[in-house]
């Protein structure tokens, strides 16, 4: 099985399949019944392949049904000659089988020619040459001196070494001059002629000695006729016809015709004729093998002189000869044939104007030589000049663009390339030509100034950058952000700006991001990317955020005026640290003024005395003011703090001369703070409170339900009275007794 399977992958690497076919194959006569002339490889993986024996050309049973067998896809054929084979050269030397391949649906049908060789090793001693009797000719006494009187035809005798002599004694009187046979069989007159030879007969012994001390021996006998006594004549000495290559073996060419009595015809040059016979009787003129492979077999069939002998049948010296010449011409049977026979090819959007994309290169099998000529044909109408060809070559005609929607296409055409021949054929090799995007331009964005409160919340969006491209899909740009500052972000598909951390107004009113738009997805090869760059201003807007600071924030006075008598008390002085250009406030007192003792003049504190209302107070008293302090102008919203003053008035007296006034000031580590306490509570919705409200009542209500029964049970019970057990199950058995 080993050196089977071996042998199988072998064929399949030597042999073609049918596809290859017609075949050419030569076979010995020799061969015999059983002999395989042909093997072939076939692949069909879900069909069991078939393999059939059309017809055979001439007919001829020597050939058995090609035989199929295989297994996993493989399948060996093999070409038989059958039982009854015997094949001979000299009667037929081609055969034409047709064979039909069958897989499934599909069908292919082609041609085994079979060319029958001579085997110069087989010896064939047969006919009446070898009879007893031996051979018979007659020949006219008025041939010319040494013209050709008969030719010896057996198998193998135009062999290298075979020799024909004629050993038979050829002794004058009786013998006019010497009969001469040469190695090729052909038995001529002697050189002195037949003339007057008339009626005798020359029997002439012939030995042909093969190679390997075989041998052969016949007798020829040569009767003398006397003149003919009529004519042998055609009408015409030279005919020429034209014929087709494709006719089949055994086709007519045509027949001759000459004037006479029970005539017979034969060609008398070439001898042998490889393409042509004739009909003995007839004189039609047939072919006897393919004339297109005249050619290949070295056999010129273009154009062929025929001597043909027309001759009375009981006097053959009386003939007559025709010079027929046959003309062939050639048929036109096989398309061109390319390479490729398919184009598919990719080509960049970049690729200049005349860039040969292929050179077809095609050959006509009927005629190599011969010039064919090509066409374009354009099926894409959208971009009919996209293509051009140049001779044999695919050129690109116009710009390529994939720039625009739909611009980036398909080319789809057809070379058709066409022969001189009659009829003309034509192939046709289909293009498909796919243009692919390059990315050959950066995509871009414009500055843009974005303005923000500082007061904004992460996450806070500010306005989209708009990156464009001129390369096609125009919105395939992702965008990155490089550098400072990092409390912004840009989306990487969309391009929005975001905040991410707290603004600070005072810190920096201005912030510069620089964005990045990088293109994708606009060339063939997803590494070649182009960026650009744009940047984004951010304007921070201000937002009162800081309250104002007083120093000191906590005031300690002691002062005594006169009756009658307004006085400065202190100057309340704030600020705000983190904004010193503001320096508007508005003050006001929102606590401890009692008696209206106090007013601000701006920033200045003075206490009033009374002109009416309460005397002045005969003991010390002390007031302990608070005062807003408020930053003014437009700024939203108003940010304050309070300043704190004590002042301890003291009653006058008149003894006072001048007024006094002691200040304290609270030491820095009592300076009040502002604590800010954030509670949280829960504030649910207003639909959650109603449910819960009704969910808690009728939980109350089912609660004082089932409470109200319990206690009536236990009423029940403290009220039933105690019966003895007897009584009871007395009770009991009343009850079940029927009325």
């Amino acid at each position: 099985m080993v050196p089977l399977r071996l042998l199988v992958i072998l064929l399949a690497l030597a042999v073609s399949d049918l596809h290859s076919l017609p075949w050419f194959v030569n076979v010995s006569e020799s061969q015999g019944p059983g002999t395989v002339l042909q093997m072939f490889i076939f692949t069909c993986s879900f069909h069991t392949p078939t393999l059939e024996l059309l017809r055979v050309q001439p007919p001829s049973t020597f050939f058995n049904t090609p035989s199929l067998a295989g297994s996993g896809g493989i399948y060996l054929a093999k070409v038989t000659l059958s039982s009854s084979a015997r094949l001979d050269a000299l009667a037929v030397n081609h055969y034409e089988l047709q064979l039909k391949y069958t897989c499934g649906n599909y069908v292919n049908e082609a041609s085994l020619y079979l060319d029958v060789q001579r085997d110069s090793r087989r010896i064939q001693c047969f006919g009446r040459f070898v009879s007893p009797a031996g051979e018979i000719i007659q020949v006219p006494e008025t041939v010319s001196p040494g013209a050709l009187l008969y030719t010896l035809l057996l198998p193998g005798l135009d062999v290298q070494g075979a020799q024909v002599n004629i050993t038979s004694a050829q002794d004058p009187p009786y013998f006019p001059g010497s009969f001469t046979i040469n190695k090729k069989g052909l038995l001529r007159a002697p050189s002195q002629g037949l003339k007057g030879q008339a009626p005798k007969a020359f029997q002439l012994q012939i030995s042909v000695m093969f190679g390997q001390g075989q041998s052969c021996k016949g007798m020829l006998t040569v009767k003398v006729l006397p003149a003919p006594s009529s004519q042998v004549s055609f009408k015409m000495k030279t005919q020429n016809i034209i014929i087709p290559e494709n006719l089949v073996p055994g086709s007519k060419v045509t027949q001759v015709q000459a004037t006479g009595f029970d005539l017979r015809y034969e060609i008398c040059s070439p001898v042998p004729s490889p393409l042509y016979t004739i009909g003995r009787a007839d004189g039609v003129v047939r072919t006897t093998a393919p004339l297109e492979l005249a050619g290949a077999l070295g056999i010129g069939a273009a154009n062929v002189s025929l001597h043909v002998k027309a001759f009375e049948r009981l006097q053959p010296w009386t003939s007559a000869e025709l010079v027929l010449t046959v003309n062939v011409q050639p048929v036109n049977r096989w398309p061109p044939r390319c390479h490729p026979a398919l184009l598919v090819t990719e080509v960049p959007e970049a690729t200049p104007v005349g860039t040969v994309l292929r050179t077809f290169t095609c050959a006509d099998p009927d005629s190599p030589d011969t010039n064919l000529h090509y066409q374009l044909q354009l099926h894409s109408p959208s971009n009919p000049a996209s293509l051009c060809l140049h001779d044999r070559d695919l050129e690109v005609n116009t710009t390529l663009d994939c720039d625009t929607v739909g611009a980036c296409f398909h080319l789809a055409a057809s070379v058709l390339v066409h022969d001189n021949g009659q009829p003309q054929m034509t192939t046709e090799v289909p293009v498909l030509v796919m243009v692919t995007p390059v990315n050959e331009f950066s995509p871009a964005c414009a500055a843009h100034t974005f303005r923000l409160r500082e007061d904004a919340r992460p996450h806070t969006l500010l306005g989209s950058v708009v990156g464009t491209d001129m390369d096609y899909p125009r919105h395939s740009i992702e965008y990155h952000t490089s550098g400072e500052p990092t409390i912004f972000a840009v989306d990487r598909l969309s391009g929005e700006i975001r905040l991410l951390g707290p603004l600070d107004y005072e810190q920096q009113r201005l912030h510069r991001l620089t964005v990045l738009v990088i293109d994708h997805g606009q060339d063939w090869n997803p590494t070649h990317r182009h960026s650009g760059s744009c940047t984004i201003t951010i304007e921070v807007e201000d937002v009162n955020d800081h309250a104002p600071e007083c120093e000191p924030p906590f005031q300690e006075l002691t002062i005594s005026t006169p009756l009658g008598h307004n006085m400065e008390v202190a100057k309340v002085s704030c600020h705000i640290l983190q904004e010193p250009q503001r320096l508007a406030f508005s003050y006001s007192i929102v606590g401890g003024n009692s008696q209206s003792r106090f007013r601000l003049q701006g920033d200045v504190l003075v206490h009033n005395t009374p002109t009416l209302g309460p005397p002045w107070p005969q003991q010390a008293c002390t007031y302990e003011l608070l005062i807003r302090v408020a930053d003014a102008g437009s700024s939203i919203p108003h940010l304050s703090t309070t300043a704190t003053i004590i002042v301890h008035l003291l009653p006058w007296r008149a003894s006072t001369m001048a007024t006094s006034t002691h200040r304290a000031i609270v030491p820095s580590t009592m300076i009040p703070r502002l604590v800010t306490d954030t509670e949280i509570f829960w504030q649910p919705e207003p639909w959650f409170v109603v449910v819960l409200t009704v969910t808690s009542i009728l939980l109350l209500f089912a609660l004082g339900w089932l409470l109200g029964k319990l206690l009536w049970g236990l009423a029940q019970v403290l009220q039933a009275p105690r019966k003895p057990g007897k009584a009871l199950v007395l009770n009991r058995y009343r009850q079940r007794l029927p009325v």
